[in-house]
């Protein structure tokens, strides 16, 4: 079996490159394989390599940079998902894409559900929620799964930023006003490979297609996440300058930012975990576990 994947060089995109190469040959894309704002170019890859499986892991991901390229944040998070869509239905391909906690507006007291209304404050959601709406609307077959506050062993991201400031400055501030679940790379790449093998072995009768919230058990904050990290690199002997006793917790008034940032990004997965039986660890396993290949 083929199997496209775009966005090959992201966190998640690297970490699928492992994942699915057990299950069928895998065709590896990035911007410079082929530029997601050119829909010419997304149709001659998808008629050329003729795929029985799309994972779109590719986006547009600069959030706030997004509010000041609006246009190319819609070609990439909106246009690209449909057109893989329309091409995936002409040839009978199943597509799994991957969104974000951004299509809600995080006012929600308790986890977002996946029947809840989506109302994204940003470009960068609004795109997002519109490349879920363009997919389900093409006709393909699909998986659309919104993951949150994700971290891995490669690429840039939070945990990473953490552990190089703690070793620059002796103390931090950290918005500690906006709770969700990092979730490991490893983990969404694992759990996708294992319902495209699924679905390879079941076929598409009786395959729960659909939506689901796919991040990490538990929540914290991101001040909360930042001691976590910082006392576990510690606890492993890197030498660092500032402790979790020296991460100071502000609000998210007090670090302004173009984009408006979700307050709550909880994700309830009980949908995900009743459709396909799998359970989800508690996210500082997958830290813990990228913090042991980083450190």
């Amino acid at each position: 079996m083929k199997i496209l994947l775009t966005g090959k060089n992201g966190q998640v995109g690297f970490e699928l490159q492992r994942a699915l190469a057990a299950i069928g040959k895998v065709y590896a894309v990035d911007v410079a394989d082929c530029n997601l704002a050119d829909e010419k170019a997304i149709r001659q890859l998808v008629q050329s390599v003729r795929p029985g499986v799309i994972v779109n892991r590719a986006g547009y991901t600069a959030v706030d940079k997004a509010e000041s390229e609006p246009a190319l944040a819609v070609a990439i998070n909106t246009r690209a998902p449909a057109v893989l869509g329309e091409e995936a239905a002409k040839i009978g391909a199943l597509v799994v894409h991957f969104s974000t906690d951004y299509v809600f507006d995080g006012t929600k007291s308790g986890p977002y559900t996946e029947d809840d209304p989506s109302n994204p404050q940003s470009v960068y959601g609004l795109t997002k929620r519109d490349g879920e709406l363009a997919l389900q609307q093409s006709g393909a077959d699909h998986l659309i799964f919104r993951t949150s506050w994700v971290v891995g062993a490669h690429g840039a991201n939070f945990a990473k930023t953490m552990l190089r400031l703690a070793g620059e400055r002796d103390s931090l501030n950290v918005v500690a006003d906006q709770f969700g679940a990092p979730t490991s790379a490893a983990l969404l790449a694992d759990i996708t490979a294992q319902l495209v093998r699924q679905h390879t072995r079941e076929g598409r009768t009786g395959f729960p297609f659909g939506t689901y919230h796919l991040v990490a058990a538990g929540e914290t904050n991101w001040c909360d996440y930042a001691r976590f990290v910082v006392g576990q690199a510690l606890k492993s002997g890197k030498p660092l300058k500032a402790t979790p006793e020296t991460i100071f917790p502000i609000t998210t008034a007090a670090y302004p930012l173009p984009a408006v940032r979700p307050h709550n990004s909880r994700l309830d997965t009980a949908h995900f975990r009743a459709s396909f039986g799998l359970e989800l660890p508690h996210w500082q396993e997958g830290v813990n576990h990228i913090l042991q290949q980083i450190i």
